[in-house]
């Protein structure tokens, strides 16, 4: 996280909850915690997955006070952020992830959508994360795009639910069921469509708005189409991934009990994720498919040692081979 995006989650937090997060004097006229020793100490608790007393002595607060900093600290994220970082993908976002989702391969495709385990709290793979675990668990169902942006979260299913249990529960469909969702027009082999898809591992239902890898392909056509299908999918996995890479509180046990708390700590999370995401995606690297290198020529680059024309060096095995020392 850039010190920019730092400073303005703490002045967001400090106007929506200035009662708590204002600096003022105590009953002997010594100034409190600052505005900035306050969010320092819950943001540490996210990153950290640390209890309450691991932050007095670094920050000089008691341990009563950074966990009243936690709780006020994720509710004022989430009032003050939430409309903007958590919102449903607009008409500008949708063209976005149109034109994305075109360039990889997949037209109409609005992203990938999966659940993992969260709850002691876990994030995993779905169902093995609580299988191997043996804890309760909470579910997170999420929807990532390949900047690892999070677009629809869904938290609260008990643990002992599958993806398809999740997806009854879930309102990620809310919207095209009430005919608010932004249009989405896209064609493929001359047959236009008017609702995009994700892409999701074999266990969700057979819907036209799920497009799943082929269980057993059996022609090169299919086994391409699972090959590049199961590459683009993992888009939501590195999302869960960065998301417990960044807040450690998510994949160490819960710090608390309450569900409410629980998923305001997760929301809290996934919108500093997506601030983060904001402020970073234009300076990710751009990897070439590996598969393009297959079909490239190779050229030497000017002023190399072996110019085109020239012999090219061929190592052959054994270290101390004739033929590699030139003789």
């Amino acid at each position: 996280m850039h010190r920019h995006v730092f400073l303005r989650i703490v002045e967001g937090v400090t106007i929506q909850d200035a009662k708590f997060f204002v600096q003022k004097p105590d009953a002997t006229g010594r100034m409190g915690a600052s505005k900035l020793q306050k969010c320092t100490a819950a943001i540490r608790m996210l990153a950290y997955g640390s209890s309450s007393d691991v932050v007095d002595e670094y920050l000089k607060i008691a341990s009563s006070t950074a966990r009243e900093c936690l709780l006020h600290f994720v509710e004022a994220v989430v009032a003050r952020f939430g409309d903007e970082y958590l919102r449903k993908a607009n008409a500008n976002d949708i063209e976005r992830l149109l034109h994305e989702g075109e360039r990889r391969g997949f037209p109409g495709m609005m992203g990938s959508i999966d659940c993992t385990g969260t709850g002691r709290i876990v994030l995993g793979a779905g169902k093995e994360c609580i299988k191997e675990e043996a804890k309760a668990t909470i579910i997170l169902e999420a929807v990532a795009s390949s900047d690892l942006w999070i677009w629809h979260a869904f938290f609260g299913t008990p643990g002992s639910c599958n993806d398809i249990n999740v997806l009854q529960r879930s309102p990620v469909f809310d919207d095209v069921l009430q005919g608010r969702a932004p249009e989405v027009n896209f064609s493929v082999n001359g047959t236009t469509y008017n609702m995009g898809y994700y892409l999701t591992d074999g266990i969700y239902p057979r819907w036209s708005t799920f497009i799943p890898s082929i269980k057993l392909p059996q022609t090169p056509k299919q086994r391409l189409f699972t090959q590049h299908q199961e590459a683009v999918r993992k888009d939501v996995q590195r999302a869960f991934g960065v998301l417990q890479a960044r807040f450690a509180i998510i994949r160490k046990p819960a710090l608390a009990w309450n569900k409410d708390i629980l998923w305001k700590i997760i929301m809290a999370c996934i919108i500093m994720h997506n601030m983060i995401v904001e402020d970073e995606r234009d300076t990710y690297q751009n990897y070439r498919d590996p598969n393009e290198y297959d079909q490239l020529q190779t050229q030497n680059n000017e002023g190399s040692s072996n110019q085109v024309g020239e012999d090219s060096f061929v190592v052959h095995n054994g270290r101390l081979d004739a033929r590699n020392l030139g003789a």
